[in-house]
């Protein structure tokens, strides 16, 4: 196991139950139809759980770009292994969704509503309004990585192993859960809280590759505030913790 291979992994795992959630919450004729909110963002959490179980160990678990460059520009990560870190996660993202699609082949056929099929992969705002919504993004993504550095106080390494960088695993798996479980609960009502670029990007990316019956459009007019928001949530975190603590 690699710090690559565990990231992707992790990220997967993430992906197959967060939008496995989502699949069986809002698709026709499934058995958790009409389940809501509560379940979508427990089982969030939950696969943010067992990606960090899976994940810590061997790369820290960040299972985000986002928490990557925050990490980063907080001085808790090296700068050099930015990029397979993110190649990994969106390459876990994708896979993720890929799995989805297949597992509930049948139920995204006898769903209707494109926009229903596209929201079992990516997010969308409730209502559209692209600042607003950028907003909620950063703010969502900005209030993850403060607890983090805060619960970590800092530390640089994973654990008792000086080998295995910072990341959400040395928040510990249930802590992490429990910070993006209220991060939904009290924030995602806007746009489905994607505060994980690969979350969005990947996946929504394989919505438009597969042959998804009647799909409709991917929205790329929208992708960007999930990817940028983000990432500028991250960053602001890691500067105003670098600026109090550094």
């Amino acid at each position: 196991m690699t710090p690559f291979i565990a990231e992707f992994l992790g990220t997967m795992l993430l992906i197959l139950m967060g939008a496995g959630v989502v699949a069986n919450v809002c698709l026709a004729k499934t058995k958790g139809n009409g389940a809501g909110w509560m379940a979508i963002t427990t089982a969030w959490a939950l696969g943010v759980f067992i990606g960090v179980v899976v994940a810590g160990p061997y790369s820290g678990a960040h299972l985000n770009p986002a928490v990557t460059i925050g990490l980063a520009i907080g001085g808790s990560f090296p700068v050099d292994q930015m990029l397979p870190y993110i190649v990994a996660q969106l390459l876990g993202a994708a896979l993720g969704a890929t799995l989805v699609w297949l597992v509930y082949k049948d139920h995204f056929d006898a769903t209707d509503d494109p926009d229903t099929k596209l929201g079992v992969f990516c997010t969308g705002p409730a209502i559209a309004n692209k600042g607003l919504n950028f907003l909620s993004e950063v703010v969502g993504t900005f209030a993850l990585m403060f607890v983090v550095f805060y619960i970590t106080d800092g530390e640089l390494t994973y654990g008792s192993n000086s080998t295995i960088p910072i990341g959400l695993g040395s928040v510990g798996a249930i802590p992490v859960s429990f910070t993006v479980w209220v991060i939904g609960l009290a924030l995602g009502g806007t746009t489905g809280y994607a505060i994980n670029p690969a979350r969005d990007f990947a996946p929504r990316l394989v919505h438009t590759l597969l042959p998804i019956k009647g799909k409709g459009s991917s929205h790329w007019d929208y992708a960007w505030i999930p990817v940028v928001g983000p990432l500028v949530g991250a960053a602001l975190a890691g500067l105003l913790y670098d600026i109090l603590h550094g």
